[in-house]
């Protein structure tokens, strides 16, 4: 079917009424010349006619339909998607709204797209900030708009560019997450990246243009298309592709352009100058998180810097543009090696702090050595640099944890693991699981062993023999609670899935648990629908029941989890129509405004009812906390707006922090930090824009805030940090005088005719360097690790053959390692010495010699 649309068809006048319902009815019917079923039958639209034929893929009765009939109009039952045979090209149905638009209650979130307000500064001060107060509250305030000037908004479509229903279904999805879409709309201003391909840049325009109050039909999201086949290759094309799969490449990229490093509380014990020696840093390793099966979320301990463009000539930094006189040079090259090797380490350069104190080697076993500069064949790799914990609004919406504890039964010794998770992957059982989620001795089983028979408890015999009955007629009942259930219980480890225990060396019997450490502000859930094996894929169509509200996750919560809000109600539906090979996405959303029900399929946008929502075949579910408390609080904090109370003092608040309040369910404590750096100043990369970042609260709506959330720190001054402006002064010297001194080093290595030795070093931590000295990576470089390319042959550490790695001087060795420190050293000797020459020479006459004797 062609991907190209219209909506000039002069033949659509001629549809009769008809409603999805209908549509959906005559699906499970067969074609009334060949009496073949689905899936692909096609219906005739034309007023007053019933017909309902086959394919291409059968006889295609419904074209001969339209021939001997004059019917142009066929409907797909399958997808729902229209053809016109006169045009021949598909069409749209311009389905209109109805005129009822429900007001949205007190405290409902309504927020237009803001326009940014130029950079003011006070002229007066370069380093003070302002942010004008005037139109704060307006954007805080919450109150619905005049009944007058509301339309609701976000009902926009998205056009098919050529089988891309899949994403036009996960993108209305996404964009009925309020969380989410508020960020974009409301914190324009974060959204700011230098990374291809830009897709937030993309997203934010598609979400700013389908919740635009001047709505138009729908919206063509080329650029997002093009960025993602950017991304992943898997989507270039015009195949049709899974929807939760792009889903998860949206979002990994999102999280990745938009990641902000975690502020680390500071330590005055573990203070570390700007130019002290980046090992020495006493920073504690981030927490590695692995990721668990139903996880696509990116690692969010990632140690990834900010990229910068790169305006440095790769030529310009290889070639020295000063012509060294030679026996300056040399004594350089000799102070460096001096200084090297007397141990002392003295500055090199006054900017560039260079020493080098005894460095100290922890074991694995936790005992201190001493590393000896000979001591390499004993060598320990050293502690890489230290680790950031980044965030950005998807980890914060989206991400969850997932404890997961193994018990073996012989010793009893329990392992826990720890998992991120963006989504959550669950099975649907079929009718024998579904017997034993549901039978008495498991719940028992469960309830003992803590694991989640308490979804189960309150249930009884009769309600278990009913289900059991209406099973043998209409297939098992299956709810998303008993998908939970599944995904949750106990797992017995044994047979070929033993479980290899760490205390008893052996292979034991052993039983897996899983429990929720965190709970997420939005719960991504997915279906397991697809099974892909080696020649072929099949679908699992099992209707699957999910309420509306109320999704309890209570029973599948870790004793420990801190969350107070632990019922979701359903925000979006992404739905697969046909078959594993083919089919047909579309997504049912609620809107935030008006709490009504749509279907958005591809440009068109219908209102429907719950009940069509809760018969739909669910794939991707989206669920958000509910929490009445917080709807109180903002309608109080609204209340408190509204009294124009004078107060002596301003506070400035971060518009992310208030973008939470505004949507989040546990908004949770007040945080300052996107636009304070550690010392309590606005840092010099975030004063342009200061103002995309601040809003001026008055003293009684700070107060009420921080006595309910806490947090902070409290601001009213905003002004540019001098001291992480001399940071920054001090860490581009640095790099300026490392990266100097090296490409005279690595010139002069570049003349020399013939080396005595020439030191290896490992290119991977080479490249981590140089990104450093370029700016690339905002942080100094762990010490020197060869121990990837070493190799120990008989007690003698050499190069590994094949190894990454890169030549140097020994006056290059000598000058990086006396600022970063690590080892081993690894060395090669392209030819002989003079000393060993002569050497040779000796011996070989005292053997001529010898053999004339």
């Amino acid at each position: 079917m062609s991907a190209a649309s219209s909506n000039d068809c002069p033949h659509l006048d001629s549809v009769g009424e008809i409603t999805k319902e209908e549509l959906i009815q005559k699906s499970h019917g067969q074609c009334q010349d060949c009496k073949v079923g689905g899936p692909n039958l096609w219906a005739c639209l034309e007023n007053g006619c019933s017909y309902v034929g086959c394919g291409e893929s059968h006889a295609d009765h419904s074209t001969v339909h339209s021939q001997e009939a004059r019917h142009n109009l066929t409907v797909n039952l399958t997808t729902l998607r229209v053809w016109c045979y006169a045009c021949s090209k598909e069409v749209f149905l311009e389905r209109k709204l109805g005129p009822h638009v429900k007001m949205p209650s007190a405290g409902k979130l309504i927020s237009p797209v803001q326009t940014p307000s130029p950079d003011l500064k006070d002229p007066g001060s370069p380093t003070s900030l302002r942010v004008p107060p005037a139109g704060a509250c307006d954007e805080l305030d919450m109150e619905t708009e005049e009944e007058d000037e509301l339309r609701t908004r976000g009902l926009t479509g998205l056009k098919n560019i050529g089988n891309t229903c899949y994403m036009n279904a996960a993108l209305q999805a996404l964009s009925n997450c309020p969380p989410l879409t508020q960020f974009f709309l409301d914190c324009g201003g974060l959204v700011k990246t230098d990374k291809k391909p830009a897709l937030s840049k993309s997203y934010q325009k598609l979400i700013t243009d389908l919740w635009h109050k001047n709505r138009n039909s729908y919206v063509v999201p080329t650029n997002l298309f093009q960025g993602i086949k950017a991304v992943n290759p898997m989507f270039r094309g015009y195949s049709q592709q899974d929807s939760q799969e792009f889903l998860r490449c949206l979002m990994d990229q999102l999280h990745e352009e938009l990641k902000e490093p975690i502020p680390e509380p500071e330590d005055p014990n573990q203070a570390v100058a700007m130019d002290d020696c980046p090992d020495e840093d006493n920073h504690s390793q981030s927490d590695d998180f692995q990721t668990c099966e139903s996880c696509g979320s990116s690692d969010r301990a990632d140690n990834e810097g900010p990229k910068v463009p790169e305006d440095i000539n790769e030529a310009e930094m290889l070639i020295s543009e000063q012509n060294q006189n030679n026996r300056d040079w040399q004594k350089e090259k000799n102070l460096i090696n001096n200084l090297y090797r007397a141990g002392s380490h003295g500055d090199l350069d006054k900017d560039v702090d260079t020493t080098n104190e005894s460095r100290p080697i922890i074991s694995s076993q936790g005992a201190i050595r001493a590393q000896g500069r000979n001591s390499v064949p004993s060598f320990t790799p050293p502690k890489s640099k230290r680790q950031r914990k980044y965030h950005s609004i998807i980890s914060e919406v989206f991400d969850g944890t997932i404890v997961s504890s193994v018990q073996c039964l012989t010793c009893d010794r329990v392992s826990v693991t720890l998992e991120n998770f963006q989504d959550i992957s669950l099975p649907i059982p079929g009718k024998e699981d579904l017997a034993k989620l549901h039978s008495s001795s498991h719940q028992t089983a469960l309830v003992k062993a803590g694991s989640c028979g308490e979804a189960y408890a309150a249930q009884g015999w009769i309600a278990f023999v009913m289900e059991y009955i209406k099973s043998w007629f209409w297939g098992p009942v299956v709810t998303l609670q008993d998908c939970l259930a599944a995904f949750f219980a106990r797992d017995e480890l044994k047979g070929d899935n033993m479980y290899s225990c760490e205390k008893c060396k052996k292979l034991r019997n052993g039983v897996k648990f899983c429990k929720v450490q965190g709970l997420p502000e939005i719960l991504c859930i997915h279906l397991k629908r697809f099974r892909h094996e080696l020649m072929f894929s099949t679908k699992i169509s099992t209707h699957v029941s999910f309420p509306l509200e109320g999704l309890e996750m209570q029973p599948f919560l870790a004793k420990d989890c801190p969350a107070h809000t632990t019922s979701y109600d359903l925000l979006s539906v992404i739905c697969h129509h046909g078959t594993a090979s083919s089919g047909h996405y579309i997504a049912y959303c609620r809107n935030e405004l008006n709490q009504l029900w749509y279907e958005f399929d591809d440009q068109s946008v219908t209102e429907v009812s719950e009940s069509c929502v809760q018969n739909a075949e669910a794939y991707v579910l989206f669920y958000k906390k509910s929490n009445d408390e917080t709807q109180k609080e903002r309608r109080k904090v609204t209340s408190l707006l509204n009294m124009m109370e004078p107060s002596l003092l301003q506070f400035y608040i971060s518009r992310q922090w208030l973008n939470k309040f505004k949507t989040f369910a546990e908004p949770g404590p007040i945080s300052n930090h996107d636009f304070l750096c550690a010392h309590g100043g606005v840092p010099p990369s975030k004063a342009s824009f200061i103002d995309d970042l601040v809003m001026m609260l008055p003293q009684n709506v700070w107060d009420h805030m921080y006595s309910r959330y806490g947090g902070g720190p409290a601001v009213n001054h905003l002004y540019v940090c001098h001291t992480c402006q001399n940071e920054i002064e001090k860490l581009e010297k640095r790099r300026k005088n490392e990266l100097d001194m090296f490409v005279r080093l690595n010139k002069a290595f570049q003349e020399e005719e013939s080396p005595v030795v020439i030191y290896c070093i490992s290119m991977q931590w080479f490249r981590e360097w140089e990104g450093f000295v370029k700016g690339k990576d905002i942080d100094p470089s762990g010490p020197i690790d060869n121990s990837k390319i070493a190799v120990n042959k008989n007690g003698h550490i050499t190069l590994k053959p094949g190894a990454d790695s890169g030549q140097i001087s020994e006056e290059t060795w000598n000058f990086l390692h006396s600022i970063y420190g690590g080892g081993p050293v690894v060395t090669v000797r392209p030819s002989v010495s003079h000393q060993e020459a002569e050497t040779s020479q000796t011996e070989e006459k005292i053997e001529v010699e010898t053999r004339s004797v």
